[in-house]
């Protein structure tokens, strides 16, 4: 495919179905219950399995004895770390990232040791779910118990207990030669930072912290494996990545892809944390040794303490400014915990943490930290709600110090098309500045903020997006509809925003688009949705395959008319002759004529799209804190989102606000808690403190946009980057309420209470 080169148009007139609204595509199913989740599977001879999974934080497993378990009726089959093959020094794709596979296989299944409370240690399939719990209860497994290490800069100390004795630090382009936990070191530098230091007039730096926080989706884990006597492996999920998931569950089973099919089913929820493969080998190695179809569900209680969370982290954030307001420098160091297995989001953390700012000098040390934990995973814009947590919270002290408007100071920093990033790209054609103007033209930002207690604050943020592979085909039926078949699962309304690219292009309304998610056998290969990826990336391959039935269908009209292709040109979903005798005929019309000019038309299109437009958002926090409880309640809520070019505008304000919400649930109430012994206290969404409608006004939203020249109709992802400002537009708002600077999450009740406290104490206020 040619590179991306296409301009967007710049008017909303040239366009007819995008940036409509029209109901979408799965939107009967789901209203009415009739939609199949993974938990809806359900397959003749169905074993049910369950997970045994490990009670302790840091152990070796001496010894398991399944005899037990085994002798129990209706007890099928018993599976440990010991059946899946070794998985060697491998490294496999993640779709958004890549890790070893032995690192994958032993979270799937232990080994020798279990790394954290609710490792999985072996599985049971037996004819019922009660029954297959029971029958792993009766597993009796001897662990060796070990010290855990349960915070970042402990795990970083010499003599802290080792996770990994084989571990050793990587860091430019070289190999530590000590047992360690920190895995990687990540660095870059920019400019003169010491010289950057010392042409500020004004130098803030601050320490921060946050703690492991969970994506939240409503729907378990789940998954159904079949191992058919012929050797082909079907299995079906809720999963964010198909493809991936086959990847992943061909390698640690060490069976050939092609041998491999994933189903993917409705998904209730993900935002990266079903990227990552638990359940899927386990359910095979079950099915394999019963000949049966095996489906295993986790509990909620497992997904909290066994899937992988956002991570916890420290961070030192320091930044100069000179007295107009000019930013002459800044340094960011930090370490995230990954859990037991290397992977925290630290890298894409050290690519955002300055990114809305052009910061001629800079240095950025990044630290992949092994703890007792579940493995990290992926968590909408991965490392950035970190990173400028700490970042726009030192920016708003500067502006404080200046008696500078936050928002100016922004605009007046503010990264521009031609700057570069501290970690080295040059900025393409980017919205950031329109973006924090439009922030400042909000009625939100001017309006009067009245009462005691109250503030007002504001923090900017940035994802980078990102396009990888995505394969579609599409069949003309005689009727003038059109069946598209595309790879991507559907979390928030993708198929639409797909169908209707492909519409766009044909000329026909969305509805004449009938999209549908297809099995890793059905459709071309095709990369996870992530990444703010899939309404750009799948979309661009919709709009080809779109021109390859545009084209098609020039060429059936040609026939028709018995005139040469030259002399029929597309418009507006009509086809015409340029031959002087003003003929014409709709899209549908030829459509009723495929036998009779040449036969079906499918279009195809399989695409890698380098053109990838990076998202800015703007937030605007309004609270009032309670000086007798501590509680922060959010009185107004406004983001403002560079969307590139919306194509449905209600989907684009419904992933403004949804990530919105999740970063003020992270802000404010959300983190595990663990004790000394690295048990997790509060393992349900009883104890685990999300938002709820009671704690949240209405979200406004203003979508900017800022066509990406990247793609040909101007999208930027934009599912990502709206969880990045809230915790420091929350906590830059708590100070304007109280004077507190609140520097660690979550800010709950007990913590500004304790601060609240504190400050009086100290006779300050």
């Amino acid at each position: 495919m040619a590179p991306a080169t296409k301009t967007a148009p710049e008017t909303q007139s040239e366009y007819k179905v995008i940036g409509t609204r029209p109901i979408r595509h799965d939107g009967v199913d789901k209203v009415t219950g009739r939609a199949q989740y993974g938990a809806d599977v359900y397959l003749t001879g169905m074993l049910h399995g369950n997970v045994l999974r490990s009670p302790h934080a840091h152990a070796r497993i001496v010894s398991i004895d399944a005899g037990k378990a085994l002798a129990l009726p209706g007890v099928k089959a018993v599976v440990t770390g010991q059946d899946l093959p070794d998985p060697g020094d491998k490294v496999a794709n993640l779709g958004e990232a890549s890790a070893p596979l032995r690192h994958l296989s032993l979270n799937v299944l232990a080994r020798d040791k279990v790394l954290y409370q609710g490792h999985a240690v072996a599985a049971v399939a037996a004819t019922d779910p009660h029954l297959a719990e029971e029958a792993a209860g009766l597993i009796e497994v001897e662990y060796e118990l070990l010290p855990p290490v349960m915070d970042v800069m402990e795990a970083m100390k010499d003599g802290a207990p080792l996770l990994d004795e084989n571990l050793r630090t990587k860091s430019f382009g070289t190999t530590g030669d000590k047992p360690t936990n920190v895995a990687d070191h990540i660095h870059f530098e920019l400019g003169d930072v010491e010289q950057g230091f010392a042409e500020a007039d004004i130098v803030v730096e601050r320490e921060f912290t946050t703690q492991t926080v969970h994506q939240g989706y409503i729907e378990p884990h789940n998954c159904t494996a079949f191992w058919n006597s012929d050797g082909q492996l079907t299995i079906w999920l809720s999963t964010q990545g198909s493809f991936t998931s086959r990847a992943q569950t061909s390698e640690i089973l060490g069976v050939p892809i092609s041998q491999v099919k994933v189903v993917p089913t409705e998904i209730g929820g993900g935002f990266g944390g079903k990227i990552a493969t638990y359940l899927e080998p386990t359910a095979a190695l079950l099915s394999k040794a019963t000949g049966r179809p095996v489906k295993i569900l986790m509990t909620r209680e497992e997904v909290l303490q066994a899937t992988g969370p956002t991570p916890a982290s420290f961070m030192r954030v320091k930044m100069g400014a000179k007295k107009d307001g000019t930013l002459t420098a800044g340094s960011f160091w930090a370490a995230f915990d990954a859990g037991g297995f290397p992977g925290s989001p630290i890298g894409a953390a050290c690519m955002c943490v300055f990114a809305p700012y052009n910061l001629p000098n800079g240095v950025i040390d990044g630290f992949d930290v092994l703890v007792n934990k579940p493995k990290s995973s992926a968590y909408r814009a991965p490392g950035a709600t970190h990173a400028e947590f700490a970042s726009e919270t030192v920016v708003d002290e500067i502006c404080e110090k200046l008696g500078m408007d936050p928002i100016e100071f922004r605009i007046k920093n503010a990264s521009r098309e031609g700057d570069r990033r501290v970690d080295g790209p040059v900025w393409p054609r980017i919205g950031c500045v329109e973006t924090t103007e439009a922030a400042r033209e909000h009625p939100h930002y001017a309006a009067p903020l009245e009462g005691p207690n109250r503030g007002r604050g504001v923090a900017s943020g940035f994802w980078f997006n990102v396009g990888l592979k995505s394969s579609v085909h599409a069949s003309v039926n005689p009727d003038g509809r059109v069946s598209l078949v595309e790879g991507s699962t559907d979390i928030g309304g993708t198929r639409t925003s797909v169908a209707m690219q492909m519409a766009e292009v044909l000329g026909i309304p969305a509805e004449s688009v009938r999209p549908i998610v297809a099995d890793t056998d059905a459709v071309g290969y095709t990369d996870v949705t992530g990444g703010s990826r899939v309404t750009f990336s799948t979309g661009y391959a919709a709009y080809e395959a779109a021109k390859d039935i545009q084209g098609q269908m020039v060429g059936r009209a040609a026939v028709l008319w018995e005139i040469p292709e030259d002399q029929v040109e597309a418009q507006d979903g009509d086809y015409v002759a340029n031959d002087g005798s003003g003929r014409s005929i709709s899209f549908a019309e030829l459509a009723a004529k495929l036998d009779e000019t040449g036969g079906p038309i499918v279009g195809r299109a399989t695409v890698d799209p380098k053109g990838v437009g990076g998202a800015f958002c703007t937030q605007i926090a309004d609270v009032e804190v309670d000086p007798d409880t501590g509680k922060v309640e959010i009185l107004r809520f406004t983001v403002v989102q560079d969307a590139g070019r919306a194509i449905h505008p209600s989907y684009v304000e419904g992933q403004m606000q949804g990530g919105a919400v999740q970063g003020i649930g992270w802000a404010l109430n959300e983190e595990y808690v663990y004790n000394e012994q690295g048990h997790l206290l509060n393992g349900s969404f009883l104890d685990y403190r999300m938002p709820t409608s009671l704690d949240l006004p209405m979200i406004d939203t203003k979508i900017v946009e800022v066509p990406n020249p990247g793609h040909p109709f101007g999208v930027r992802g934009v599912g990502e980057v709206p969880i990045v400002p809230p915790p420091a537009a929350i906590a830059n708002a708590v100070y304007q309420a109280t004077g507190l600077r609140l520097r660690d999450l979550p800010m709950s009740p007990p913590r500004v209470l304790n601060a609240i406290l504190e400050k009086k104490g100290n006779g300050s206020g």
